[in-house]
């Protein structure tokens, strides 16, 4: 398991997909690319025949089929599934970003080339074995350029709890602009929170006032005097863990109107 942090600075926890099962998933896709491999050189082959081309040409298409199978094919594949190639699938991996989020066609094709160094420069793909072993979330190469990491996908993942506003503070903190808050420093305020009443007394007001200072700096503001370090930094990190949810459906007229608790069974 290993703890990524979302852009709403909410930590989770993903299980890491190691050697074994990457390299499983690896010799699937080596199949499905070599069966892909010989089907367009057969069939390259039957079209130049018939157009009686001369060798330059061959050598030319020899060499798109070679970038077509081993770079366009996992490229593709993780563009189009979200991550996930054939063999991924059926060992139940997923690549993901570092903060847990789902890739793009940039993220895929950073892997892809890389794959050139990972698993095709020595013929073994030693050095995607090598730095896989020495990352501690098992990042390959490839993973590191492209700030992505291999999971589970099959594992049931915990939700993660969300910081509750004093309402007595709602409407002050609704009023603030937090695009200043850094993710880290909102990190630090949740487990802040979270480890609240495992804390002393004074270790709570120590803690407390040294992070409201820090999210007072970077959001420019003065805080409500009269509560509590921990009562305004749960505002804050609470509002903004609210702008960061989708909105709920508007009802239509002419339909019922459906109360969030129903919506959320």
């Amino acid at each position: 398991m290993a703890l990524f942090t979302t852009g709403e600075a909410v930590a989770v926890e993903l299980p890491i997909a190691r050697i074994p099962t990457r390299a499983a998933a690896f010799l699937v896709d080596l199949i499905m690319q070599i069966i892909l491999g010989l089907t367009l050189a057969f069939l390259t082959f039957v079209a130049l025949e018939e157009a009686d081309a001369d060798i330059a040409w061959a050598e030319a298409v020899f060499v798109a089929l070679l970038v077509i199978t081993f770079i366009g094919y996992p490229v593709a594949m993780e563009t189009l599934t979200g991550g996930r190639s054939i063999g991924k699938m059926m060992f139940g991996l997923r690549v993901v970003r570092a903060d847990g989020g789902p890739i793009d066609f940039r993220h895929a094709v950073t892997r892809g080339l890389s794959g050139i160094v990972d698993f095709w420069s020595m013929g073994t793909g030693f050095i995607a074995v090598v730095t896989s072993l020495c990352s501690p979330n098992g990042r390959r190469v490839g993973d590191v350029l492209a700030g992505t990491v291999v999971v589970h996908d099959r594992s049931r993942l915990p939700w993660p709890s969300f910081a509750v506003p004093p309402p007595w503070l709602m409407d002050w903190s609704r009023q603030l602009d937090l695009s200043g808050l850094p993710d880290d420093l909102a990190l630090a305020v949740r487990r802040y929170l979270i480890r609240l009443r495992t804390l002393t007394p004074s270790v709570q007001d120590q803690l407390g006032r040294e992070l409201l200072a820090a999210v007072s700096a970077r959001l420019a503001i003065t805080p409500p005097t009269g509560y509590p370090p921990y009562h305004i930094l749960g505002a804050v990190l609470a509002e903004r863990q609210r702008r960061a949810l989708p909105p709920l459906p508007q009802p239509q007229p002419g339909l019922p109107n459906i109360r969030p608790q129903a919506l959320a069974r």
